[in-house]
């Protein structure tokens, strides 16, 4: 049985192992983290609505369900032509036949941002979230920035949707403990009209939900740096903030930059459509830890790295052990998809190459995306179908 060494416990890591096993592979994945923390449900950690460990799912019991082995430690270096992988604490290892590399990414560096946390960021960020906005509530009243940042070099990388989520959930909040008038709440981002992967439909209804909530706007200003009591622009204005929100966009992963690893101009690693390596035989790349080739609006997003896991899969029994399934590609069906929620509802959005849709979804919306974080654990653990996509 050819062995698959797999660098990542999170989204595209975990559907990688599951991929491969399906296929009869022997799977070892490793991981910094005893889980894999399922970000687009930890919107609601800050806001009160979900429990940390609801969304820290354990890796072991994924492990033990699927049949992959389980390695806690970190990735600290990679050798593509020496075909090797260093560990913190298990060395150099080289005992595999093909490398799935689902490291995530970096994130862009800006002065200050230790005055700033993020709801993509470290898990822990999520706590010490609602530990601010619990203490704002019991102040009642206050100055609340939430905004992104960009990527000149690779638009793709940047992450905005679960920072709008978490605004309108907040929003929802205070508003239900009647102390929403107390607070200025502002939304900001250095583009022009950020969200615009979404499609114009999306955009015009976003206008549309922030007028109707009273809810601030600072885009089109770069970002300067961030202080303690807010985020200074390009031309020295400042944004005044009690609590500062901020999700910068991805950047390669540290270890790719000391490695020998083909990458873009942003430090991510090239592939080509199957998902392989440029010019390394047997190794994949998916998830953020790759360059996505596609349309300008291509986002990186968790069903996009799902589906990029299992073409790795099933190009690698292809390509390598002459089975009969052709080669799939990840860019023709790259595609924006999410359900936003907003606390009392949501937006479902869609766009592809041909059609954009932005379709309200007042109450039930909400209970939709729940349902999506209880669908995602127990399609993991085998206890009902996955549906391909989702």
């Amino acid at each position: 049985m050819k062995k698959v060494l797999i660098l990542g416990g999170g989204i595209a890591g975990i559907a990688a192992a599951i991929a491969f096993r399906k296929r009869g592979f022997e799977v070892e994945v490793v991981s910094d983290r005893e889980y894999v923390f399922i970000y687009p449900i930890a919107i609601w950690i800050p806001v009160g609505t979900e429990k940390f460990n609801n969304v820290a799912f354990p890796l072991n019991k994924l492990a033990r369900k699927h049949g992959f082995s389980l390695t806690l430690d970190k990735v600290t270096g990679i050798d593509a032509k020496r075909d090797s992988v260093t560990l913190q604490q298990g060395g150099t290892r080289s005992d595999f036949d093909f490398l799935v590399i689902a490291l995530g990414s970096d994130k862009m560096k800006h002065e200050g941002v230790e005055h700033t946390l993020s709801i993509c960021g470290a898990p822990e960020h999520s706590i010490r979230l609602k530990e601010r906005i619990d203490a704002l509530i019991d102040r009642g009243h206050g100055k609340i920035a939430f905004g992104f940042g960009g990527n000149p070099k690779d638009p793709s990388a940047v992450r905005g949707g679960p920072g709008f989520e978490l605004f309108f959930n907040l929003h929802y909040k205070l508003k239900k403990l009647g102390i929403r008038d107390n607070f200025e709440m502002t939304f900001f981002a250095p583009m022009a009209s950020p969200g615009q992967k979404m499609g114009q439909k999306a955009l015009e209804m976003m206008d549309i939900m922030f007028n109707s909530k009273n809810l601030k706007q600072h885009y089109g200003k770069k970002i300067t740096r961030f202080e303690a009591d807010g985020v200074v622009f390009e031309d020295n204005s400042k944004l005044q903030s009690d609590l500062t929100m901020f999700i910068p966009a991805g950047s390669g992963h540290s270890v790719f930059a000391n490695s020998d690893l083909p990458l873009s101009d942003a430090g991510f690693v090239k592939i080509d459509d199957f998902c392989r390596v440029i010019g390394v035989d047997g190794w994949y790349a998916v998830g953020d830890s790759a360059a996505l080739d596609g349309p300008e609006w291509k986002a990186k997003q968790g069903h996009i790295a799902e589906f990029m896991a299992d073409c790795a899969a099933n190009n690698c029994l292809a390509e390598h052990f002459g089975h009969q399934e052709p080669m799939k590609g990840y860019q023709e069906h790259l595609n924006v998809l999410c359900v936003m929620d907003t606390g009392d509802g949501a937006g479902f959005v869609y766009r592809t190459g041909h059609s954009q849709m932005f379709i309200p979804l007042p109450i039930v919306g909400h209970w939709l995306k729940k349902s999506w974080g209880i669908y995602y654990k127990l399609s993991k653990m085998k206890y009902i179908p996955r549906i391909p996509g989702m």
